[in-house]
């Protein structure tokens, strides 16, 4: 049976700095919004890990550990159903069957005004996806989930009464020892998400073979402890059960079967993302496998 050490001590690590950097927020002043922004992200990818399975046999327990909602936004329960659908594979990319798409069906980017078109382009370089695509991303999660709750989906409903405890679970903390602005807590937040975006901005593209349309970026340095190894995304989707550790030797062990099947959909590192990304868009925002049926 595989060890979950390593998770339960990353969680460990993870709350440990959380309660540190708010408990001295006074004392770190500004500084404490980057600190917070990677604890969040790290946070975050402790939600992910838990919701393959990990690290405990118990879901609800594993759950458990990650319940306070530190980075505020997104309700855990709604990445968790979402992100599951997102990993049927014969969906990925896809405008409306999958769920963290950032294509547009091509009839409804015609049909866009010309500045949304203008801030969807932006939003597809690495630079606009880091300071838009975190607004861009929630308000569209957000309004999903209205249309959703307004529909009388239960389960949406329950996920945001439960987020909003674990909200409140943070707030209680933050109103005893927080001692910056609470915009600053917001701030660190957003810069939490927008480092997320690094990590999605290129995880899927669009192609004819399910097996090319997820990436692998063979990075080991800091935003691949962050991101829990799921820079490995193509091993990571052929087998989402392993742990965020098992990945890195899992692919570097199968590489060249790995790169066969996802077509060389291949990056060395994500230094090599921002060099070629940061101001140049990675593909157009209307998928380009789909036809634009509009008169």
């Amino acid at each position: 049976m595989k060890s979950e050490w390593p998770t339960l001590l990353v969680a460990l690590g993870c709350y440990l700095s959380y309660l540190g950097f708010t408990y001295f927020s006074g004392s770190l002043g500004l500084f404490v919004i980057p600190l917070l922004a990677l604890t969040m992200t790290l946070h975050s990818s402790l939600q992910h890990e838990v919701l393959h399975g990990h690290p405990f046999r118990s879901q609800t327990l594993s759950e458990a550990l990650v319940f306070p909602a530190i980075g505020l936004f997104i309700p855990y329960e709604r990445f968790r159903d979402t992100h599951l659908r997102h990993h049927h594979d014969p969906n990925l990319t896809d405008p409306y069957d999958d769920p963290e798409s950032n294509y547009l069906d091509p009839a409804i980017w015609g049909a866009l005004p010309s500045w949304v078109k203008s801030v969807l382009r932006f939003n597809n370089t690495l630079f606009g996806r880091m300071l838009v695509g975190p607004l861009i991303g929630t308000v569209a999660f957000w309004k999903s989930d209205i249309d959703e709750m307004r529909g009388g989906d239960r389960t949406v409903i329950r996920a945001y009464l439960m987020h909003g405890l674990g909200v409140l679970l943070v707030l209680g903390w933050l109103w005893m020892v927080w001692e910056v602005s609470f915009w600053s807590y917001l701030l660190a937040a957003y810069v939490a998400l927008s480092i997320l975006k690094i990590r999605t901005f290129l995880e899927h593209r669009a192609h004819e073979a399910i097996p090319g349309r997820t990436v692998i970026i063979e990075d080991r340095g800091l935003l691949a402890f962050l991101f829990l190894n799921n820079n490995f995304h193509a091993a990571h989707h052929a087998h989402p059960k392993l742990c965020w550790y098992q990945l890195p030797d899992f692919y570097a062990q199968r590489k060249t079967s790995f790169l066969d099947r996802n077509r060389h959909y291949r990056y060395g590192s994500y230094w090599e993302i921002f060099r070629e990304y940061l101001f140049a868009s990675k593909d157009e925002v209307p998928h380009p496998l789909m036809e634009n049926t509009q008169d």
